[in-house]
């Protein structure tokens, strides 16, 4: 892990992670990350919405390149439920379009277990899908009522916890710890949670506390980008869980240049690493294994290593 100075300008490879806060877009703090640290080419993996705080997984520089192998899954948030109203935009931000009476702690437990494991969603209007081409928030905006097909995702857990109850025991709030896949809406969650307990609800806060391996605990906050004290991990820690395989000098070079070398470790894919005097590794490629006439290889996928 290396901090970066304030005035530092040169081209930099690794893995950013950032605490996201509330009342921005994640194209915002991509565009504040690109000027702390001068450099363009920043990916991500997986947006939240402005209104939503927490983990954001950034790659910058060459790590790009290392994006569709970091793993993503599953996501942890923490949302807090309000219900008694669904708005358009199933959050704090949008207009109530639906009222319904508050649910029991029983109904919610009994809704609660119908949304675990492989299940159906209808996406929000308010999101990014398309509809016929276009942003279905796009002909939300308009007033349209965009048809969203169901998507198949992964729900892990739900948990609830943090009632806030009324006089007669129903439900007016609560606390949802979701762990779930990519593509998963949680504030759809919280919708067709509420729905199947015969009642309405949105979220009125919603954080994300991690991504697979990463965890929010750590994270950059906004104002570290602001003022550029940035902590950039190393292109080998946006890879937990590959094997990785020392490679000898003479390898080094082949790797580099995109060239197999043997294959001296199971698994299909692996991190091809040089060890430096000091013990330090440092991430030369990654690589798929490929069968040969004369054994397994690795087969450099993303290189990291100039020549």
């Amino acid at each position: 892990m290396k901090r970066l100075p304030k005035t530092t300008k040169a081209e930099v490879d690794g893995l950013l992670l950032v605490d996201k806060p509330a009342g921005i877009s994640s194209h915002d703090v991509v565009a504040i990350a690109r000027r702390a640290l001068g450099e363009k080419s920043i990916g991500h993996g997986g947006t939240l919405d402005p209104f939503a705080t927490g983990l954001l997984v950034l790659l910058v520089g060459r790590a790009t390149r290392l994006l569709q192998y970091v793993p993503g899954d599953p996501k942890r948030y923490v949302a807090t439920v309000r219900f008694g109203g669904e708005t358009d935009t199933e959050d704090l931000g949008g207009v109530v379009v639906r009222e319904a009476p508050l649910p029991t702690p029983a109904a919610l437990e009994a809704a609660r277990l119908t949304l675990i494991g492989d299940i159906d969603q209808v996406p929000p209007a308010y999101s990014a899908k398309k509809v016929g081409g276009t942003r279905a928030y796009e002909l939300a905006r308009k007033g349209e009522a965009p048809e969203l097909a169901p998507v198949g995702i992964r729900v892990d857990t739900i948990d609830l916890d943090g009632f806030e109850l009324g006089p007669d025991g129903t439900v007016a709030s609560c606390t949802m710890h979701v762990a779930c896949g990519g593509g998963t809406y949680v504030r759809s969650l919280a919708r067709d949670l509420a729905r199947a307990a015969g009642s309405a609800a949105h979220l009125v806060a919603l954080r994300r506390t991690a991504a697979g391996p990463f965890s929010v605990e750590g994270a950059s906050t906004l104002e570290d980008l602001q003022e550029k004290r940035v902590v950039l991990r190393a292109p080998l820690e946006a890879l937990p869980g590959y094997p990785h395989q020392i490679l000898a000098d003479d390898e080094i070079d082949r790797v580099a240049r995109g060239i197999d070398v043997p294959a001296r470790l199971a698994g299909a894919h692996v991190k091809l690493v040089e060890r430096k005097l000091d013990g330090t590794d440092v991430l030369v490629a990654f690589a798929e294994r490929r069968a040969s006439e004369v054994g397994d290889r690795w087969q450099p996928r993303v290189v990291m290593r100039e020549r």
